[in-house]
């Protein structure tokens, strides 16, 4: 199992290099995840062995926060989940207020350096386009 968490390491920090070179702001949070923000939103990168010989980076971007649950948000985030290639948004409800965030995992071990960060990008400018219009 060591191993295991050995490559997920290595998958993790290359991912960090790889949103370093393209200067984004990279951070160790307590956890053990990366933590960068990305036109705005808050993204929580790591990388995890889900079995031997498959390990996946799993990203989560919270676009937008406290916003008013209304049937607008759902809208606006169902219009953009349908334009979105990589990865899924998520309404989470708290009260009267709503969190949206967008989740992707995806197979990385292998990948060099630049389909590393070209896939990276994929997903965060996603995350960047569907924010759009979700916050004031």
């Amino acid at each position: 199992m060591s191993n295991d968490l050995t490559v997920a390491r290595e998958l993790q920090a290359q991912a960090a290099a790889c949103l370093r070179r393209c200067e984004i702001a990279v951070r160790e949070e307590d956890g053990g995840a990366l933590g960068f923000e990305y036109e705005g939103a808050l993204c929580s990168l790591r990388g995890v062995t889900l079995a031997p010989g498959l390990d996946v980076l799993t990203l989560t971007c919270v676009l937008a926060w406290d916003r008013p649950l209304k049937p607008q948000l759902h809208k606006r985030v169902a219009d953009r989940n349908n334009a979105l290639q990589f990865g899924s948004l998520t309404v989470i409800a708290h009260d009267k207020q709503a969190d949206v965030l967008l989740r992707y995992t995806f197979p990385a071990a292998g990948l060099d350096d630049d389909a590393l960060a070209t896939m990276l990008l994929l997903v965060l400018s996603g995350a960047g386009r569907a924010r759009q219009g979700l916050v004031p």
